[in-house]
């Protein structure tokens, strides 16, 4: 397991469109995700142990911020060949037994997450409503094992920031967790 750090935020980036097969049985587009007060983008995956550790809780801020009027979709890229946790198959379990309220989207070429320059797993993007980058930072102060349940939510809060102001907080800590399984 490589463990990777991304890039910090680029403000204003403008992310490629996509369209991707989702666990659902639907194609979505970016457009297809994006919300009225703007959008976050999650990068991960089945296998990786810093996306196990925090899963409910991406759930939960997930569910909490489409409340708010955002918009929001996990994408898996890793190569589900040399990693088949991350097939799709399994993408839909888990998808499922984790009770996911929002798009699950398969990346099979890898070309979403290379176009994104997505790092690791998690690695998450926030945009606000005008599609603008705002937010590439962590989920939380967990890593590999979960924070403490009363740790400050820093994904959530940096969301509703972007929601109430279209601007991201300026200090934001990475994400840090897998790499992404590239194909060889």
């Amino acid at each position: 397991m490589a463990l990777m750090t991304p890039p910090v935020c680029d403000f204003g980036w403008r992310a490629p469109g996509f369209a991707l097969p989702g666990t659902d049985g639907k194609t979505y587009a970016l457009d297809d995700i994006a919300g009225p007060n703007g959008t976050l983008v999650m990068f991960i995956c089945n296998h990786c142990p810093y996306v196990l550790a925090v899963i409910d809780r991406i759930v939960r801020d997930a569910r909490d911020l489409q409340a708010e009027g955002i918009g929001v979709a996990a994408i898996c890229s890793n190569d589900a060949i040399t990693y088949p946790a991350d097939s799709f198959d399994n993408m839909r379990r888990m998808a499922d037994s984790r009770g996911f309220t929002f798009p699950y989207l398969h990346d099979a070429d890898q070309s979403v997450a290379r176009g994104w320059n997505a790092q690791c797993t998690p690695d998450f993007f926030g945009l606000s409503a005008d599609g603008g980058l705002q937010y590439r930072g962590r989920l939380d102060a967990s890593g590999a094992r979960p924070a403490a349940p009363d740790a400050r939510r820093d994904l959530f809060n940096a969301m509703m920031q972007i929601a109430r102001t279209g601007q991201g907080p300026r200090d934001q800590i990475p994400s840090v967790g897998c790499s992404i399984k590239w194909i060889a």
